[in-house]
């Protein structure tokens, strides 16, 4: 099931044929809660795909870095790398912006800017890309545009790490309360549900309930709709050889697809 963290995929320019849509302004200050849940377990198999890659060739790509929590994970598991890290969303940015600069490590090696998936500036090689909790909210042909345009920067052998998010094919996902944390004297659920639109998309709408003293003080909902894909199907979009990591340290994780050019 998607995450909290469903990175705006907007035209940050003029472009017509797309409509700015962002993702966060409504939930924006929660969106720590569910990064640090989601980062616990994705962040060791994603460690695990990047740990000892050769980042000679050039940066490594982070596409919807959000608020620079797979970013740490990236940089960590890759001391020597250089990182591009975009993000669209203005609200994620300042906290991803602040993340970084309050770290020398990461402030000597990523840079952030702004742009989503289908129209960022691209450096002219690449050693990996990370793509978490975004390649949903892309089209079909969004996709396909996106896939090539890295193929054409990356070196043979390097991956584009997909996180896969569990929702293969449109189905009804009943509302469930997926977290529920307690800061101060108020306590934040978050609930989750989803229904299939049309094609292979689905709409999940996302509740953020306030409770204090057992009682609902504030309610903020917002939906937004994600294309269902498995990592088979984006390797055929792809043109690239692919696999999925299930497990990490024994342990199972949420699936993270590996497409390698």
């Amino acid at each position: 099931m998607p995450h909290a963290h469903p990175h705006t995929t907007r035209h940050a320019r003029p472009y017509p044929e797309h409509v700015v849509i962002d993702y966060y302004s409504t939930s924006a200050e929660f969106y720590e809660l569910v990064a640090t849940r989601h980062t616990a377990s994705s962040g060791p198999p994603l460690t695990r795909v990047l740990t000892g890659l050769d980042v000679s060739h050039g940066p490594v790509l982070e596409i919807g870095a959000g608020t620079g929590r797979v970013t740490e994970v990236i940089a960590s598991a890759l001391p020597e790398a250089e990182i591009l890290a975009a993000e669209p969303s203005a609200t994620m940015r300042a906290m991803l912006t602040s993340r970084v600069a309050r770290d020398p490590d990461l402030r000597r090696r990523v840079t952030v800017v702004d742009g989503a998936a289908q129209d960022l500036v691209l450096p002219e090689r690449l050693s990996a890309v990370v793509i978490f909790g975004v390649a949903g909210h892309l089209t079909v042909p969004e996709r396909v545009a996106l896939w090539k345009r890295l193929a054409n920067r990356l070196p043979d052998g390097a991956p584009i790490v997909v996180e896969l998010m569990g929702v293969s094919s449109p189905r009804v996902i009943p509302p469930v309360m997926s977290l529920r944390e307690t800061i101060g004297r108020q306590t934040y659920e978050w609930w989750i549900g989803g229904e299939p639109t049309e094609g292979d998309a689905m709409r999940f709408t996302t509740t953020w309930k306030v409770l204090r003293d057992g009682r609902t003080v504030r309610e903020i909902s917002d939906t937004y709709d994600w294309h269902t894909f498995d990592v088979a199907r984006l390797a055929r979009e792809a043109g690239m050889t692919s696999r999925r990591i299930t497990e990490a340290g024994g342990r199972p994780i949420p699936e993270i697809g590996v497409l390698v050019k």
